[in-house]
């Protein structure tokens, strides 16, 4: 077992839950509510996706709809504007392209307006159950603070990640990094006392823990 793998474990045993926190009910709501988490926590996404997914689930529904019926909706995500437009480029997409199915193949993903390698990578390992490591802002956080990564941008972390995590444990640390990332190793002051991965931590063997 490597250092990577160790600190999985770890993290596994204090976080046996971790999981996608976002609310869907099919891989079209579910990359309907990655686009939209852009920036935005997924609290939030799921308070307005409990209100857009009675009203609009489909491709063909959201096909249908001008920016303007749909940015007041999703308005609370913060760049609602953007994001209308990617959702509903991608739902014409989706349509046009893939027979009204949301695509499997990494690279028709990134295809879809919106969607860029942490979005595809969230859809290919939830949804479809591949191995991929998607990076966001707590996977890159945690990867760095537990000397996992250096790499300066969120494709070289996960290009790091990869080299050290086989690929039935992609997912896993994934998830176990944000739960980890989300609960105690916060942006500001992380809860360091106590913390089941502190032998690993450049943060902490940088900074003094009163």
């Amino acid at each position: 077992m490597n250092r990577a793998e160790e600190i999985i474990d770890i993290l596994e045993n204090n976080y046996p839950d971790a999981h996608c926190e976002l609310n869907y009910g099919t891989d079209f709501q579910l990359l309907v509510s990655v686009i939209l988490s852009a920036q935005c926590t997924d609290k939030r996404v799921n308070e307005v996706t409990a209100r857009l997914f009675p009203i609009y689930s489909t491709p063909e529904q959201f096909a249908s709809l001008s920016e303007e019926d749909l940015e007041p909706i999703i308005r609370p995500c913060g760049f609602f504007r953007s994001k209308a437009r990617s959702i509903i480029s991608s739902s014409k997409d989706i349509i046009g392209r893939f027979g009204g199915n949301v695509p499997r193949n990494f690279e028709d993903l990134l295809s879809l307006r919106g969607v860029g390698r942490k979005t595809a990578n969230v859809i290919c390992g939830v949804a479809f159950n591949q191995p991929a490591i998607p990076v966001d802002t707590h996977v890159y956080r945690t990867s760095h603070r537990l000397g996992l990564s250096s790499g300066k941008t969120p494709d070289k972390v996960e290009e790091d990640l990869v080299k050290q995590l086989s690929e039935n444990m992609r997912m896993k640390a994934h998830h176990l990094l944000i739960f980890f990332g989300r609960y105690r190793c916060h942006s500001q002051k992380p809860e360091c006392k106590g913390c089941p991965v502190s032998q690993y931590c450049n943060y902490l063997n940088n900074k003094e823990i009163n």
